[in-house]
């Protein structure tokens, strides 16, 4: 069957993470993505390490699979004219320069829109395109900070705290997909492409969803609360006999359960204090110390029994190696393992997007720098031997080799 994306071709001009992320999932739909890497070193995810196996980064491989990569000098005119010959060709371009190196690889919007009317151009940036901030890096750790999630993540005394992964990169990477998709779709109604500005700030503001709707609305300010959630109790870890357990009781029925068929107790089942969510909240401390005993002498899988039969929340707290390990993960087929050229074999998390009309294209490994070099510029852009020799001399271009990672 066809994929979702057959026959799009994808202009990848971004690096390290929200537009590879972007474009990798617009590569598992069945695009084909042209990622355009410098001839020496390429996208700057190539040398970050550890971890890396035979000298391939684990972080580069994590968001480049099913990508053709093209090794291209744009610093030089004829760089550039090839990049412009790929746009002609290409439904959508995506990058994340600043305005200035832009404006003078002559990669604007306005330029792109000239020789390719049809193009959808998607600008990824750190504050957006409209404003004074626009040429202000954005990093994933300072959008961190500076949107707010710092404050609201790690322990209530404790110190503000990142999320273990560049969260707001990912999330804005998808907000990107999303918006190529629905342009895509507009596309065919209207024949025209057209100009897409997605920002990590703004992103990072947008993802904080109920807690800015409490703020914006309410004017509190939210703070940390650890494990717990501000709005819901019980909803927190809890230690048991042996090993914690994550509890998320998300309604009143789930706490008469939780009270009644798991620890038999229909005074606190009964207790007003604990009737609804609201008194819940209100009666946060002694709810948890009440909970707190009664879980500790009991195990986290004789606990995890009765709750899931009682159809309540709950869920072992995994280390990354036990959530790849779980049943969950290998029921759903989460993990897939692809040949690659210098390493052997290398494995990767599935596609998310599990179609049946439309499958996923088929995985393959991120590729080489430069490994599709020559079969882009003579399959999409009918170059002859010569045209490629002499640009391969001159340095225009690069050719990967399963020494070039």
């Amino acid at each position: 069957m066809a994929t979702a994306l057959d026959g799009i071709k994808v202009l990848d001009l971004s690096r390290i993470l929200a537009g590879p992320w972007a474009t990798q999932s617009l590569a598992d739909l069945g695009a084909e993505v042209w990622k355009v890497e410098h001839p020496v070193g390429g996208d700057d995810t190539r040398s970050w390490a550890p971890p890396a196996k035979n000298g391939v980064t684990t972080y580069y491989m994590s968001a480049n699979r099913n990508k053709k990569s093209i090794a291209v000098d744009l610093g030089s005119e004829r760089g550039r004219e090839i990049v412009l010959d790929l746009a002609r060709k290409a439904d959508v371009v995506v990058e994340n320069f600043r305005p200035s190196s832009l404006a003078k690889l002559g990669l604007t919007y306005e330029s792109l829109k000239a020789v390719n009317p049809r193009i959808i151009h998607c600008s990824i940036s750190g504050y957006g395109r409209g404003s004074e901030y626009a040429s202000r890096p954005g990093y994933d750790f300072v959008l961190q900070a500076e949107t707010g999630f710092m404050s609201i993540t790690g322990e209530v005394e404790g110190n503000p705290m990142r999320l273990g992964v560049a969260f707001i990169d990912l999330v804005t990477g998808m907000n990107a997909t999303s918006a190529i998709l629905a342009a895509l779709y507009a596309r065919r109604e209207t024949g025209e492409g057209q100009y897409l500005d997605i920002a990590l700030h703004h992103s990072g503001l947008y993802l904080l969803a109920n807690v800015a709707s409490g703020h914006l609305n309410m004017g509190t300010e939210p703070h940390r609360y650890g494990n717990a959630h501000p709005s819901i109790a019980p909803y927190q870890l809890f230690d048991t006999a042996d090993d914690p357990i994550a509890l998320a009781v998300g309604n009143d029925g789930q706490f008469r359960r939780l009270c009644a068929d798991v620890l038999s107790d229909d005074v606190l089942a009964g207790d007003p204090r604990f009737a609804t969510n609201v008194d819940r909240v209100a009666n946060r401390t002694v709810l948890i110390e009440t909970l707190s005993r009664a879980f500790a002498s009991r195990t986290s899988a004789d606990l995890m029994a009765a709750m899931d039969a009682a159809g309540i929340p709950v869920g072992r707290v995994n280390t990354v190696s036990q959530a790849f390990r779980a049943p969950e993960t290998t029921a759903r087929g989460a993990v897939v393992t692809l040949p690659h050229p210098v390493i052997g074999e290398m494995q990767a998390v599935a596609s998310p997007f599990v179609m049946s009309g439309t499958p996923v294209a088929e995985p393959a490994a991120p590729p080489l720098l430069g490994q599709h070099t020559r079969s882009i510029l003579t399959e999409v852009l009918g170059w002859d031997d010569d045209r490629l020799a002499s640009a391969l001399n001159d340095g225009i271009v690069g050719e990967g080799t399963e020494g070039s990672v």
